[in-house]
């Protein structure tokens, strides 16, 4: 079976391979993450030959006894090298219950270079960060960027790939299907829904009312680049007659979050310079799961794919983002590494003076000198920088190695 490479992915973890940290790949199912895991199998092969590879992959029946701390020690106690180039790599890690214990007391002994993937976020915020705290480093796997939807797909970047990404989203497995067959590929995203909700949510969150995590779900996926409150919860639940409070309704969101089928974003007080609590956004982790919840509407919602996929873009090139906020208006994102920010306004086309007045005016009222960008889709007008702020096609913007 062919196997496409995903290099930034591999060439990070490499960089951490023999510095004595666990490295944890985490992400949505089915974005990928076990086919990284056998793509740096063929990297420690190639270059390490010597190597003593331990590899369990927990979603295969092979490794179905392998269900706690005891059985995993046992099992790797068995496949040790005592003094030799020893690689440990699990997939699904969280399926083994306290897998932790064992991982840490591996890294104290340095027996052996350590890799997991998980897909549930809890992953990191109990068991891994109460037991290895400082001595792991998260490496998060998303679906495919809009370049690795072409490269996958064999597709030229034209406006045409990039309303198919927009609607199709990044699942890696898509190319063995072909984006021809509409059902059929409707009908795939929808089975990894399903596995999502009932491994990582069902199962790992202990969630039992599906019917109402589905309906927060669609309003989330309705309500891409609006602020969520406890107070818009509640009106919400109110108009579907469910007896559940906004704070059990956060919960729920939460556990959506943990499994990583949407991403919360603060806001950020521009002006103060501080985080604002309460009151957030909720994106997408892949486009084609959030059409798939949006349903008959996601055809009418190009303005929420594309603000979507912009917070998705900007999330792989390594940025923490948080919403901006005004005294006299919003910023939608506000993008920092390291020691620089950006500010980006979505839209979907510029096309009047009043848009123009909005999406730059906005940006406008920033008085600091970091850089500033407009992107709207705009197949039909070449775009033009206004006031110092640059303005890009989605495409040029998606297709960007650095802003």
């Amino acid at each position: 079976m062919k196997i496409i490479a995903r290099h930034n992915y591999i060439d990070h973890i490499l960089k951490f391979i023999g510095k004595g940290m666990i490295i944890a790949l985490t992400g949505q199912r089915r974005v990928g993450k076990s086919y990284i895991i056998r793509q740096l199998v063929d990297e420690i092969e190639a270059h390490h030959p010597d190597a003593n590879i331990i590899y369990i992959n927990k979603e295969k029946t092979k490794f179905a006894d392998i269900r706690n701390a005891e059985d995993l020690s046992t099992y790797i106690n068995n496949k040790l090298i005592d003094g030799g180039e020893n690689y440990l790599l699990i997939d699904e890690v969280q399926d083994i219950d306290g897998f932790e214990v064992v991982l840490r007391s591996l890294n104290a002994d340095e027996e052996c270079n350590i890799v997991v993937t998980g897909s549930n976020a809890k992953m990191l915020s109990s068991e891994l960060s109460t037991y290895l705290g400082g001595r792991y480093i998260e490496i998060h796997i998303q679906s495919l960027s809009y370049r690795e939807f072409l490269t996958f797909h064999n597709l030229d970047d034209s406006d045409e790939s990039l309303l198919k990404y927009l609607e199709y989203g990044g699942l890696p497995h898509l190319y063995r299907l072909g984006l021809d067959n509409d059902d059929m590929v409707w009908e795939y995203i929808q089975n990894i829904y399903n596995t999502i909700v009932l491994k990582d949510v069902i199962k790992r969150e202990g969630l039992r009312n599906v019917t109402l995590f589905e309906n927060l779900m669609s309003y989330v996926s309705d309500n891409i680049g609006q602020l969520v409150s406890a107070t818009s919860l509640s009106k919400y639940l109110k108009s579907q007659r469910v007896e559940l409070t906004p704070l059990s309704a956060i919960n729920y969101l939460k556990s959506a979050s943990n499994a990583y089928i949407i991403n919360k974003v603060q806001r950020y007080d521009i002006h103060g310079k501080k985080l604002l609590e309460t009151i957030d956004k909720y994106y997408f982790e892949d486009l084609g799961l959030r059409n798939l919840l949006a349903g008959k509407n996601r055809s009418a919602d190009i303005e929420k794919v594309i603000e979507n996929s912009v917070y998705l873009h900007l999330k792989n090139l390594g940025y923490k983002i948080y919403v901006g906020t005004l005294p006299c208006g919003e910023i939608d994102f506000v993008a920092q590494k390291n020691s620089s920010t950006i500010y980006l306004q979505v839209a979907y086309l510029i096309s009047d003076k009043s848009t123009i007045d909005r999406e730059f005016g906005n940006l406008l009222q920033i008085e600091d000198n970091y850089p500033k960008y407009v992107v709207s889709l705009n197949p039909m007008l070449k775009p033009q920088d206004y006031k110092g702020i640059n303005h890009l096609t989605l495409r040029q913007f998606l297709t960007s190695d650095e802003l």
